[in-house]
């Protein structure tokens, strides 16, 4: 029973940094129809955004004022990551909206580029070292210790989808995105400036990937190709949860992460991984718009 709760937590903690990475990638998908196979290295670059923060701190900064470099690192990585998601949307993806084979192609390549830029500067492997408030963990039994750093990744996981849905819902970014994303002719006749919404999405979606790729750091190491272990679990989130639909990505990603975990107990993590990707593409046989789809005159266009 120890056992089984410590993997269900382990998959709980697993589900919150899929949410994270999968909510740029879903409001990405959703609006453009761009399969972003670059998303992950916008991990791997918020989480060497932390690790320069880190560098920074240690060599101009007063030492005690150290254990502050990780939470400045936060939306460092959040405008590092958005900057280089404006840089690849106006030079490749504007080019590529709605055309999903050309932009995997063109997207992979620009992952490829970033990870050897990355490992040219950074070398093969680094650490960001954790603040001591996030070190040790909470016993609550005898074998079952909850990590703080994973305890601090459920609950910041949380409140960066709350803060997303807020904007979604209650602001008039979010409205536009939800137009664009709907019908972007129609939203293009009554005002809206959709090019403008493409780039303010792609920087959002590609700011949200550094923040996970800032709160990876505190259970991994930072390697170049870091990214890509996510990414596809990412996908998979996306597909499962409904493209573009922020309550689906959550449901799904807190759903792969569990049963990834409680697998584990019976199988080997690789074929608990293979179980978990037949029961997926089961599930999208009955419902291959995932488990929220659109419904009315959306879900016909």
């Amino acid at each position: 029973m120890i056992d089984i709760c410590q993997n269900i937590f382990s998959g709980i903690s697993l589900g919150s940094i899929l949410l994270l990475v999968a909510l740029g990638l879903n409001i990405i998908y959703g609006l453009a129809g761009v399969i972003n196979m670059s998303h992950g290295e916008f991990i791997m670059i918020g989480a060497y955004t932390t690790y320069c923060m880190q560098q920074i701190f240690i060599a101009y900064m007063p030492q005690e004022w150290f254990h502050l470099a990780f939470y400045f690192s936060l939306p460092a990585a959040f405008v590092v990551a958005s900057l280089f998601g404006l840089m690849v949307e106006r030079l490749v993806i504007r080019h590529l909206y709605n055309r999903p084979l050309e932009s995997l192609l063109a997207t992979w390549g620009v992952s490829l580029v970033l990870i050897q830029l990355a490992r040219n500067i950074f070398g093969d492997l680094t650490s960001v070292k954790s603040p001591a408030l996030l070190t040790g963990g909470l016993k609550i039994a005898e074998g079952l210790i909850l990590p703080y750093n994973r305890l601090f990744i459920i609950a910041f996981s949380a409140a960066v989808f709350a803060a997303v849905y807020f904007i979604f819902q209650k602001t008039r970014l979010g409205v536009k995105i939800r137009a664009v994303t709907q019908n972007r002719n129609m939203s293009a006749c009554v005002g809206i400036s959709t090019e403008r919404i493409d780039m303010a999405t792609f920087m959002l979606g590609s700011g949200l990937a550094g923040i996970a790729g800032w709160a990876i750091t505190l259970i991994g190491n930072i390697v170049p190709n870091m990214g890509q272990t996510y990414i596809v679990d990412s996908f998979l989130v996306v597909v499962t949860g409904g493209v573009g639909k922020l309550a689906g990505c959550a449901a799904s990603g807190l759903g792969i992460g569990i049963f990834s975990k409680v697998f584990e107990i019976g199988f080997e993590a690789v074929y608990g991984k293979a179980l978990i990707l037949i029961l997926i593409i089961v599930f999208l046989q009955y419902k291959p718009r995932g488990l929220f789809p659109d419904k009315g005159r959306i879900a016909n266009d």
